[in-house]
């Protein structure tokens, strides 16, 4: 009989922790039990599994010594607090919150550096990288060798999920006081997010630059292992629930065979290309499916050694809880 492996999730009620236990389902992930962690309201609440009505437990109380593998959804705080204990009790971490720095968790997306997992040892301490930085990795990666990509520009158009299950309710609750007449508040977001764009995406430093973006910028780096590659990134949030959309620009060393890059991305497994006059949007194609959608794939205008892309993706099932997934499977079939 196949080894079953004992899971705790952090955060289960959040929307990628809702979404994480989804695909340990759907992905007939073998488990021997499934314990879900909170701390504060959450705790009590149910979560639906296996046809079952598991019970959220209380966070403090927790032994991390009964599991193999836990999931950090929840905060940075909480991961901050607790993935150092859950890992000095032998148990594996595996962090979605960005709670923890690069030195402490490597960063992996199995489709792009799962090698960085070799000569690591249990209990092995993960991180998840941005959604957006592991859906580039991904469509980057995916491109041939030939193309050697020394600039790339990124606006990308950040869904309210973003900001977790309060952005997803302020975004449904401004559009009905909108369309009711009724008079507009704001409490995740510091202006009205209902049928508006903004310009930046939480506060930003000195330089002008949001936390997210920067993150972006070295979780590319990191993962696609070019530390020297130059990349800038705009981060905008738009009035869309789920699905992150991204407008790429490529500045490449030769001129690009346009033919070659179409059918690498269209071979990649992870990756969706969308032709023939065609383009993919995050709610037509994206939202609630595993691959990233990549169309609208041309060259400049002026520059055959440019290359832009349309990207759009679940930025809370592909760009956070199943590469989350995906690093379990990983650890369990070569390394736990």
């Amino acid at each position: 009989m196949s080894r079953k492996f004992e899971i705790a999730v952090i955060g289960a009620t959040g929307s990628v922790g809702e979404t994480l236990v989804q695909l340990l389902e759907e992905r007939a992930f073998p488990l021997g039990s499934l314990h879900l962690l909170a701390s504060g309201e959450s705790t009590g609440q149910s979560v639906s599994f296996r046809g079952k009505n598991l019970r959220v437990k209380d966070l403090q109380m927790f032994d991390f010594s009964t599991v193999q593998i836990a999931f950090f959804a929840a905060g940075k705080t909480v991961t901050q607090r607790y993935a150092p204990v859950a890992a000095a009790a032998g148990c594996s971490v595996i962090d979605l919150s960005n709670g923890l720095e690069s030195d402490r968790a490597v960063r992996v997306v199995p489709e792009v550096n799962a090698h960085a997992l070799e000569g690591l040892k249990a209990p092995f301490v993960l991180a998840c990288p941005s959604a957006i930085g592991t859906v580039l990795a991904c469509t980057l990666a995916a491109l041939p060798v030939a193309v050697r990509v020394e600039q790339v520009v990124v606006t990308a158009c950040m869904a309210v999920s973003s900001r977790g299950r309060e952005g997803v309710s302020e975004l449904a609750r401004q559009t009905a006081e909108l369309l009711n007449a009724r008079p507009l508040q704001n409490n995740v977001f510091d202006r009205q997010m209902a049928f508006n764009l903004l310009a930046q995406v939480e506060s930003v430093d000195e330089h002008g630059h949001s936390a997210i973006e920067r993150q972006i910028v070295a979780d590319l780096k990191l993962l696609l292992g070019r530390p020297e590659l130059h990349v800038s990134v705009s981060c905008i949030q738009v009035p869309v629930f789920f699905g992150d959309s991204l407008n790429v620009s490529l500045q490449t060393a030769a001129d690009v065979d346009m033919q070659q890059v179409r059918s690498s991305l269209d071979a990649a497994p992870a990756l969706e290309l969308v032709e023939n006059d065609d383009f993919p949007t995050a709610v037509g194609d994206a939202v609630g499916q595993d691959a990233i959608y990549v169309g609208r794939v041309r060259s400049g205008f002026d520059k055959r050694s440019e290359l832009n892309l349309w990207i759009t993706s679940d930025n809370v099932r592909k760009g956070a809880a199943l590469n989350a997934v995906q690093l379990a499977e990983l650890l369990i079939k070569h390394y736990l």
